[in-house]
């Protein structure tokens, strides 16, 4: 088991579910509440329920999708909340992939003014991407993590036994944000990244250990995103659009899948804006063809498709900010680009699927 120790918590990675003893313990909470979806009741709970004390669990079981992170599922979590007459000495445990976390975390952050919460990540994304910053919160107005805030929990816990449990296509989506957090950071973990052919034969907590290095050490020097924790914020611009406007239809993206296809898209901005070298656009570019085979953009999206960008957070005015890359393992933030510069990438994103 590996300690990535952060300023207010720890992050354990590796077999760790052990450690839930002490957190759970009587004499430090007065209930404790795990939260679930549908699937990680089924398949995660078996494996943390040996862990928790008998009798002195309560479980809460959500809708399992993007499309029940709103306001309406904390209503009723809320309302299961009071019923159990929660105090204000009570745990909650999130156990799920990143809508849960987020959503979980954000209704015991708010609830009665805060209880403690513990994050137990179920998917490679969520252990990866969720696990360090305490940005918590739910989609608004087909708008991802608009309403929200930032509270830390009380630990993490990034078991990879929980992969066993999910599919492929889950595996490779959080696999995303460890491609992107080398290539912002680590040009040393980026070209161990692009040797990978098979993610079934990966030993994952030498891939996690380090990609929450990079975010922590971003995250510690910026903890509430006014500079450089934007760079993490790479491939996320053009990436949110198409996982938003795939929520539309009836295939929806995965947030990797759309994230990667946003890097294609932004290394390509990259080049245009900060002279991101040729070599290393190809071999980004290939390596997640390779890995993702994204779709394309019809040409009658692209204004809806700009439409959602110009609602991101990130943004001041009517600009549409990017982070890009000078060269892999480095990032620069704050980068405006214009409508026909983000056309112009997506026609890109097409001609490498070509």
């Amino acid at each position: 088991m590996i300690t990535i120790a952060l300023h207010d918590y720890p992050i354990y990675v590796g077999s760790c579910l052990d450690r839930i003893r002490e957190w759970a313990a009587a004499d430090r909470y007065s209930q404790v509440f795990v939260f679930v979806d549908s699937n990680t009741r089924q398949y995660c709970l078996p494996a943390l329920e040996p862990f928790l004390d008998a009798g002195r669990y309560t479980v809460v079981e959500i809708a399992a999708g993007e499309a029940h992170k709103n306001i309406n599922t904390c209503q009723q979590i809320w309302n299961t909340l009071m019923y159990f007459q929660m105090d204000r000495s009570a745990l909650v445990l999130n156990l799920g992939g990143g809508v849960l976390g987020d959503m979980g975390g954000f209704c015991a952050s708010t609830f009665k003014r805060g209880v403690d919460f513990i994050q137990i990540p179920t998917t490679l994304l969520a252990q990866v991407d969720a696990s360090i910053g305490g940005k918590l919160g739910i989609d608004y107005g087909q708008v991802k993590n608009s309403i929200g805030l930032f509270r830390n929990p009380r630990a993490v816990l990034a078991d990879p036994v929980f992969f066993q449990t999910l599919p492929p296509r889950e595996l490779r989506s959080g696999f995303a944000e460890v491609i992107k957090h080398s290539l912002i950071a680590s040009r040393e973990q980026w070209e161990h990244i692009v040797s990978i052919t098979d993610l079934a034969t990966v030993d994952w907590p030498t891939l996690v250990a380090p990609s929450l290095e990079i975010k922590r050490d971003i995250v510690a020097k910026d903890p509430f995103e006014k500079g450089l924790r934007k760079a993490l914020n790479f491939g996320h611009t053009i990436g949110h659009a198409l996982e938003s406007q795939a929520l539309e239809t009836t295939e929806p993206l995965l947030h990797g899948e759309a994230i990667a296809a946003g890097m294609i898209c932004e290394a390509f901005l990259s080049q245009q804006k900060l002279g991101l070298p040729e070599a290393e656009l190809d071999q980004i570019s290939q390596f997640l063809v390779r890995m993702y085979q994204p779709g394309v953009v019809a040409e009658e999206q692209s204004d809806h498709l700009i439409a959602l960008m110009q609602n991101d957070k990130k943004n001041r005015g009517s600009a549409i900010n990017f982070s890009l890359l000078p060269s892999i393992g480095s990032v620069e933030v704050d980068q405006t680009c214009t409508r026909e510069q983000i056309l112009e990438s997506l026609r890109y994103l097409h001609a490498c699927r070509s």
